[in-house]
């Protein structure tokens, strides 16, 4: 791989010219095959041990400068330069950030398939004294996107590798998708611009800082729930504190609809679907001695099965409506659909799974727990099959292990070495599967 990339002093992936890590420890060594792992095909794990460096190098330059969701211009264009010195020929979306790359196969098979990743920041300050500390104030790297696109890169370039000799089995597409973290989020903008077009089946990563690294966390079924937001706000004639039967006590209202409709939603729902109401804002009122004549709450609704996601809006309107009923008030609900929950498919995850076997031992591939939390790869699973994995990047005997989405968010970056080989493998696995 020669880069085109230039990459600042700072982003060095040497821990040489680059001190030390957060926790006081060197950057890791690009990591080997582990005991129990098969190689890569085409001696791509020397070639990929060559080139560990700058991909080391690429995540670190996208972590000093992150750029928020629908604002990813500069990560769109470094990821571009590389492919292209690669031969290839990314086609940036039509809003200018994020693209799409297809590697041309080989042989008969003309199956494609896709592998994601988003590329998108947070709006979180860096709060991590590491060399690679994020340059832009308050935006930051807490989720990982740096570390997706770089696997994603890498496993592009390793599997061009093989394409050039001939050795790749069919066609994989590369997605690298923004906007994963707003709503509305960067898939559906994909999928409108043919980024599902001759797909077979899709697959992805995500960080997981609870699994160490070397670990890979794959499960059937649902992986993480949809996301959506519930706003409310009522309406009454207010008036004195010490008249209330003149009023609609709005207060009162509100606090029935914030406790009593989360409970009689889980009465309603099979609770095998998973559905959680959790209300996170709520205000009405300022002064002690008045009841106000407006009120307004905002909730979260999480659901991990597909159908019920379906049903939970219209029951939602209505029991916050019989709820209201009863206190005088006038209810306003308006109900913002966010995200699909992620359901892997069971050939999909059979494919990951045999993958991750494969790229780091079986020993080290263990059962992902379910996720509360949305992520838009769901919308891809809306129209072909495709799984989600989980990447462990925990620093191995970690008593406390961090999470995503916090200002002190790292990883352990001998994860992208891992990465870049199940996703190799996921790709290679996938074409030779009769199950797409």
């Amino acid at each position: 791989m020669t880069s085109a990339l230039t990459l600042p002093k700072s982003a060095s992936p040497s821990g040489r010219t680059t001190g030390r890590r957060a926790g006081g420890e060197r950057a890791a060594a690009w990591p080997g095959v582990m005991s129990g792992a098969s190689p890569l095909p085409g001696n791509l794990d020397r070639w990929l041990a060559s080139r560990g460096a700058e991909l080391i190098g690429v995540r670190r330059h996208l972590h000093a400068h992150p750029e928020l969701s629908g604002q990813e211009f500069a990560t769109t264009a470094l990821v571009a330069r590389e492919l292209e010195v690669a031969g290839l020929s990314p086609r940036v979306l039509p809003k200018g950030t994020g693209l799409i790359c297809d590697i041309p196969g080989s042989g008969d098979n003309d199956r494609m398939i896709a592998l994601r990743a988003d590329i998108d920041a947070l709006p979180l300050a860096d709060t991590k004294d590491v060399p690679y500390r994020s340059t832009v104030d308050g935006v930051c790297h807490a989720c990982g996107h740096d570390v997706h696109t770089t696997v994603l890169l890498g496993t592009g370039l390793a599997l061009a590798q093989l394409a050039e000799r001939g050795e790749l089995p069919g066609r994989v597409r590369l997605v690298f998708q923004p906007a994963e973290e707003v709503i509305p989020s960067g898939a559906p903008e994909v999928i409108a611009a043919g980024g599902l077009e001759g797909v077979s089946a899709i697959f992805a990563l995500h960080c997981a800082p609870q699994l160490a690294v070397g670990q890979l966390g794959i499960r059937t079924g649902p992986m993480t729930a949809a996301a959506d937001m519930v706003d409310l706000t009522l309406r009454g004639r207010g008036g004195h504190t010490a008249r209330p039967h003149l009023t609609t006590d709005l207060v009162h209202a509100l606090a029935r609809v914030i406790v009593d409709v989360p409970a009689l939603l889980d009465r309603r729902v099979d609770p095998r679907a998973g559905v959680s109401m959790v209300f996170g804002a709520a205000h009405a009122g300022e002064a002690a001695n008045a009841i106000p004549s407006i009120g307004r709450a905002r909730a979260t609704v999480r659901v991990l099965n597909r159908d019920a996601w379906h049903e939970v809006p219209a029951l939602i309107s209505k029991l916050i409506d019989d709820v209201v009923a009863g206190t005088g008030a006038e209810a306003e609900v308006v109900y913002h659909r966010g995200v699909p929950p992620v359901i892997n498919d069971h050939r999909a995850a059979a494919v990951v799974t045999d993958a991750a076997c494969a790229a780091v031992g079986p020993q080290r591939v263990v059962e992902a727990e379910i996720s509360m939390g949305g992520e838009d790869f769901a919308f891809y699973l809306e129209h072909v099959p495709g799984a989600m994995m989980r990447l462990g990047v925990g620093a191995p005997g970690a008593t406390v292990r961090g999470d995503i989405h916090q200002s002190s968010f790292d990883v352990d970056e001998r994860a992208i070495g891992h990465g870049v080989r199940v996703m190799v493998r996921t790709a290679l696995g996938a074409l030779a599967s009769s199950a797409f």
